[in-house]
């Protein structure tokens, strides 16, 4: 016998096999008597008769509770919806909507999509959708998705309201297959400086970031600031491809691996669209996944320069599995490495803190300064350019940026919240939309040359009231007195120690009214009037333009009030930063 296993294995390593022994956990076969027994035992003497199919469900669902925090049950259900925002197309008309007031805005119809095929333009508002009223309190974003979207090929008939007129024009739209671009928004900065932001890691990823680039470099980009910022990731292949449009070929772009020693690595590709020029790219903490892998690469590299806040740590690989019930289940099967070693994870054993780390973060200060960030020897790496970088969860950006406090009113966030300024903006357009786009043809002779008057703020002022929203500090008595009944908790159990004690009740008097006028300070503090109107005014411009004439235009007026947007611009043109931190230009 023990002849005969020799000879098996001399037979197998001839012919060049690559036999893996994965390790195996001791307690999975106990584990599973345990479970098919008590499903037997409920099954043969249960007093009722059970669904198992739902019981099952209801097992893999508590399971994958207890596992980490990003392994996932999906049901039958929502597994078509949760892909769509990464397989980059879904069945509908083409449109872009806005709830306002209880009716369905067209914000923006897509080029050559079913709608923009058959006449609907942006403004027009959707009343009637076949023989159903769409308008009213019972409509809501999820409504809208269920009854516009569909099978391609099946028609609906939508009943439009435009301008002022008080006629109902019907139109028959045929569905039809609806890209989702994961690239919404790239333009030059100046002459030599491009802006590509990727808001998730999908399937057409590469591709559109193929195009962009293309299209900016056609315009002279020799320099790009890549944008990662609130980008939760997606597929582990495409965040390959991306990072392969920076580094040089055939180059480690990530690893990964677990305790059977099973995991993968990962190299750059041949070919890359930018990998000559100067190069940032933006995180901040909610980068995750894609994005660190991503942005990990560049910075190991020593590629490009990382700028923003640590990103959020999300290093687990997830493989998702399809169960015999239609539902889907993503596993967590491995960690992903940098190319320096770092685990890009951070420590999930306490899944309330996890939860809670951006809060914490904001708490204890890392959202503003670096320097409550500590960062032990161990988990210090050297990139081949002999910079220094760090693990123990996250990508920490080379340059850090604060979080940005001060560019906030209470007012403008109110009229954001409530869709006033959409609102306001949609009315103003039907009656100056055909003469804005004859008086600006283009974006750059708009965003040049028009601007909001004080009259038009005024006006949305006016118009702001009617709705309900005034420029006002909020108190929120019932929030801040259960804070205060949680703060001072030792000291008025001191005061009142006894029965007795509560003839002091004048004291408690003085204590609440002492907190709330501290409270009230602190919201007209807040409330930062002073800024309000120039928020606001940008905002204005921001919805006509994307009304007029797209969204990756309007957003440059969005990018006027950030501040590392703003930093980046000045760090790409300067050689010495680059030189600083040991980054190839």
């Amino acid at each position: 016998m023990n002849k005969i296993k020799a000879l098996l294995i001399v037979i197998i390593f001839s012919l060049g096999l690559n036999i893996v022994f994965a390790q195996t956990n001791p307690t999975y076969e106990s584990g599973k008597r345990t479970v098919d027994y008590f499903l037997s035992l409920l099954d043969r003497i249960y007093v009722d008769t059970l669904n198992f199919n739902t019981l099952s469900e209801k097992g893999v669902k508590e399971m994958v509770t207890t596992l980490d925090p990003h392994s996932v049950y999906t049901t039958a259900k929502d597994v078509a919806a949760s892909r769509e925002p990464l397989q980059g197309s879904f069945d509908g008309v083409g449109i872009t909507f806005q709830i306002i007031k209880d009716t369905i805005n067209v914000i923006e119809v897509i080029i050559d999509g079913p709608s923009e095929k058959v006449g609907i333009l942006p403004g027009d508002k959707i009343v009637k959708v076949d023989s159903l009223t769409a308008c009213g309190k019972s409509i809501s974003n999820t409504w809208v998705r269920d009854h516009l979207r569909g099978k391609k090929g099946t028609k609906v008939q939508l009943g439009i309201k435009r301008g002022r007129s008080n006629e109902l024009f019907y139109f028959t739209v045929t569905r039809g297959k609806i890209p989702m671009h994961s690239i919404n928004v790239y333009f030059m900065i100046d002459k030599t400086t491009g802006y590509i932001k990727l808001d998730r890691f999908a399937q057409t990823s590469l591709n559109e970031f193929q195009q962009a680039c293309t299209k900016l470099q056609e315009q002279g980009m020799k320099n790009l600031i890549f944008d990662l910022r609130g980008n939760g990731g997606g597929y582990l292949n495409t965040a390959v491809q991306i990072a392969s449009q920076f580094i040089e070929g055939n180059k480690l772009v990530v690893y990964t691996d677990n305790f059977r020693k099973t995991g993968e690595t990962l190299k750059s590709l041949p070919n890359g669209m930018f990998r000559e020029g100067r190069l940032i790219v933006l995180i901040d903490e909610n980068s995750a996944s894609a994005s660190e892998i991503t942005s990990g690469a560049v910075q190991d590299w020593d590629r490009g320069i990382i700028m923003g806040r640590r990103s959020f740590g999300k290093g687990l690989v997830q493989k998702p599995v399809d169960l015999p019930n239609g539902a889907e289940v993503r596993v967590t099967i491995s960690h992903y490495y940098t190319p320096t070693g770092r685990c890009i994870q951070k420590p999930y054993d306490d899944r309330d803190d996890y939860f809670k780390d951006i809060s914490n973060r904001y708490s204890h200060g890392e959202l503003f300064s670096p320097d409550s960030i500590n960062f032990p020897d161990s988990l210090k790496y050297k990139t081949p350019a002999g910079k220094t970088v760090y693990g123990g969860g996250g990508i920490m950006p080379d340059i850090f940026i604060p979080l940005d406090t001060t560019n906030y009113s209470y007012f403008y966030s109110e009229l954001v919240r409530k869709g006033v300024v959409s609102s306001f903006v949609m009315n103003y357009l039907s009656d100056n939309r055909e003469k804005l786009k004859a008086q600006y043809p283009t974006f750059e002779e708009f965003k040049k040359k028009f601007s909001i008057s004080n009259k038009m703020y005024n006006d949305l002022v006016e118009y702001a009231k009617k709705e309900g929203v005034v420029d006002s500090a909020k108190l929120y008595f019932a929030a801040n007195l259960e804070k205060f009944a949680k703060e001072k908790r030792a000291e008025l159990d001191s005061i009142y120690a006894s029965e007795n004690d509560l003839r002091k009740m004048d004291i408690l008097d003085k204590m609440i009214s002492d907190y709330m006028k501290e409270a009230y300070k602190k919201s007209v503090e807040e409330r930062n009037s002073d800024k309000a109107p120039n928020l606001i005014k940008t905002y204005m411009l921001f919805e006509i333009a994307r009304n007029i004439y797209s969204y990756s235009d309007a957003y440059q007026y969005m990018l006027q009030e950030d501040r590392t947007f703003q930093e980046a611009c000045k760090v790409i043109n300067d050689v010495k930063v680059f030189r600083k931190y040991k980054v190839a230009h």
